[in-house]
This record gives C-alpha cells, structure tokens and sequence, in this order.
C-alpha cells in the first residue's frame, strides 16, 4: 500500500515559506534594516551585523528564495530592497495564522 502525496493548503505552505525565511535572528536583523532604509547594498548590511560578508550574502539568498527581499543590480553592485507586496502578505498571513 502506497502513502497519498500529502496536499496542504496553500497558506500553510506560504506560511512555513515565509517562518522558515525569517527562522534566524540575522535574517530578522536584515529585514528590520531594509525597512528603515529604502535599499542598502551587501556591505552596508555587514557593515551592520556581526557575520562575515559570505555569511550576509548566504541570509540574503534565503530572504530572496522566499520572495521578501528582492536585488537590483546597478553595476558593480546589487542594491537590495524589501519586496514590499510579499512582505506585507508574509505579515498578513502570520497574523491571522498567530491570533
């Protein structure tokens, strides 16, 4: 006897994307910067944390694999902003999942 694939809901799916994104004080601390500053480029946010800059770059491909940071490139650098449509669902849906 074979096991069904498991079918969740979407918003758990989103939901886990998005905890799984922000499951790390680093990436919570980018996060925070990235709303105080319209963009910031890769050492302005190791200029800010504690980690080595592999480290910074490590945290932000993780924010943008979950679709909440997104990077502009402007030669020779990537200018990182927040991805503001999916930041404002990621708090939407973890509000009404967390109340």
């Amino acid at each position: 006897m074979t096991k069904k694939p498991a079918k969740y809901p979407e918003e758990n799916i989103a939901i886990a994307k998005y905890c799984k994104a922000l499951g790390h004080p680093a990436r919570i601390s980018i996060i925070r910067l990235l709303e105080d500053r319209d963009t910031c480029v890769c050492s302005d946010i190791v200029n800010e944390l504690p980690l080595a800059q592999s480290t910074v770059s490590q945290h932000l491909k993780e924010l943008k694999k979950a679709g909440l940071i997104q990077g502009n490139i402007t030669p020779p650098k990537v200018k990182y902003c927040l991805n503001h449509e999916n930041w404002e669902e990621a708090k939407s849906i973890l509000k009404n999942f967390l109340k």
